[in-house]
């Protein structure tokens, strides 16, 4: 009778249904739970016809611990005889790069693009990860601090889709009806050896605190069996979820019009739906624009009761932020969610400096080309009266061209030219007294990455006069009694977007 882990590895391994010869990603941290899974694994893999190919991170904050660590995975790939893919990244530096707020998500989001490197070059359909019952206790309860709704009680699962980009190989987490006590006692039983990592008991870990704070404090004087009640939980509230997802499914199609960058959802028909049902529908339309994201998109519970909040309210033009860019606004009877980071940019890009030439005389306008753009430029009267922002009306959440801007003729020189970024821009928006770098200008103002190297910029030698679509310059607005300018950008009809940006 093979060992109670092991019968529980192979129940999970035949509700899973891997294909025979698959392989099996097996992520290794050398610690007590992913070595018994491993060793499980590797005991079960022949009755099961799988490949096994240990996967490790070496995470580079714990020093000569965290190099004890892969040699010892290594050592133990060797001994079983199992391919190993073993890397050294830099958490710090990827948080930096990706300019997170949380080295716990940094980490993370750096060990799950790892894992996914390895399954696409094995071509493997799944990951396995050592999580156990006594990890959904505390997934749970850190979702419910955080305020989560039934989405986030129902923790983890035993197979789930990758929700990073494609290719999208599942996790696969066998052991979340095992205890760590059931992991290291396996271990014992084989006489075989694991590490024990000292970041488990870094206080400044949110889950570390959890885990070693609150969770025996609630056991000692709340609640004895805590954990078994928070893992219950979270199956009760998988079930209900799915329920839930399944009744969605009917009325998706009557709810919701999809495009890769936006989703628009009925009033009408979302709110006719029991509540529950408009949650579910909510979540998945933010979630479904960010399905290519680098990490799983979060939204709280406050997210979605701001959006509900939109659907009841009956006035227009309201909108909220939300995680990771997506704008969402009430627009007469529909609630439209847009990621602008996932728009393809909708104008040509232009190469190289274009020369802008400004009409001679108050009675000509002038239209000139350049990339796919056409220019207009005439000579409009003078305003009346000082205006301390005068500047162009743009959508605030995602402008479009055709872009129209009024400017002051004496700010700008007859060497006037359109162009995009470069290295070390400034730019001093209207109603500023300073410039400031166009890099934080973008950020600020929340201008998706991909569409930064595409915006036309009208320059003069004394700077940049106008960000089209955006802002004009401080200095360039128009002055009373001085002679303005209107210049238009307009994509020619010939102008198809850029493919794949």
């Amino acid at each position: 009778m093979p060992p109670h882990l092991e019968r529980q590895v192979a129940a999970a391994l035949r509700r899973a249904a891997f294909p025979p010869g698959a392989a099996l990603i097996v992520a290794a941290s050398g610690g007590p739970d992913s070595t018994a899974l491993l060793r499980a694994l590797h005991r079960l893999a022949p009755d099961f016809r799988l490949r096994l190919h240990i996967a490790h991170l070496n995470h580079d904050f714990r020093g000569a611990e965290a190099d004890h660590d892969a040699a010892f995975v290594q050592q133990l790939a060797d001994r079983l005889g199992l391919p190993a893919s073993i890397d050294r990244q830099d958490p710090i530096a990827y948080q930096h790069q990706r300019r997170l707020s949380s080295f716990e998500q940094a980490a993370r989001e750096m060990r799950y693009a790892f894992l996914a490197a390895v399954a696409q070059s094995a071509r493997a359909p799944a990951i396995a990860l050592g999580h156990t019952a006594d990890d959904q206790a505390e997934t749970v309860l850190m979702h419910l601090l955080r305020g989560a709704g039934p989405q986030g009680l129902r923790g983890m699962s035993e197979l789930t889709p990758w929700p990073w980009p494609q290719p999208p190989p599942q996790l696969f987490r066998p052991l979340l009806t095992a205890t760590k006590a059931d992991t290291a006692a396996y271990c014992q039983s084989l006489n075989q050896p694991y590490r024990q990592d000292s970041g488990n008991y870094m206080w400044r870990f949110t889950r570390n605190k959890i885990r070693h704070d609150l969770i025996p404090n609630l056991t000692r004087n709340y609640n004895p069996q805590i954990r078994q009640a928070l893992t219950r939980l979270s199956r009760a509230a998988a079930a209900d979820c799915d329920y839930l997802q399944t009744q969605l499914n009917r009325h998706w199609p009557t709810i919701a019009q999809e495009t890769p960058h936006q989703i628009t959802l009925a009033i009408d028909a979302l709110t006719s739906l029991h509540p529950a049902l408009q949650r579910q529908a909510l979540r998945r339309a933010a979630a479904a624009l960010t399905a290519t994201a680098p990490d799983p998109l979060r939204l709280r519970e406050s997210h979605i009761e701001s959006m509900l909040d939109l659907l009841n309210r009956p006035q227009g033009g309201r909108a909220i932020n939300l995680p990771r860019g997506i704008i969402a606004r009430r627009q007469n009877n529909t609630l439209r969610l847009t990621n602008p980071a996932a728009a393809p940019p909708s104008h040509p890009q232009l190469n190289g400096d274009h020369p802008i030439p400004l009409p001679p005389n108050p009675a000509e306008t002038i239209e000139t080309h350049a990339n796919g753009w056409r220019i207009t430029i005439q000579t409009i009267p003078p305003i009346s009266h000082e205006s301390p922002y005068p500047t162009e009306r743009a959508a605030p959440d995602h402008p479009q061209p055709p872009y129209t801007a009024q400017l002051d003729r004496n700010a700008l020189s007859n060497n006037a030219i359109l162009r995009t970024r470069r290295p070390g821009d400034r730019f001093q928006p209207n109603g500023m007294t300073g410039t400031k770098k166009l890099q934080d200008y973008f950020t600020d103002a929340k201008i998706p990455r991909q569409q930064r190297d595409h915006i036309p910029l009208l320059a003069t030698p004394r700077g940049i006069a106008w960000i089209a679509g955006h802002r004009t310059a401080q200095w360039a607005t128009p002055r009373k009694n001085h002679p303005t300018l209107q210049i238009t950008l307009t994509p020619t009809p010939t102008h198809n977007p850029i493919p794949g940006t």
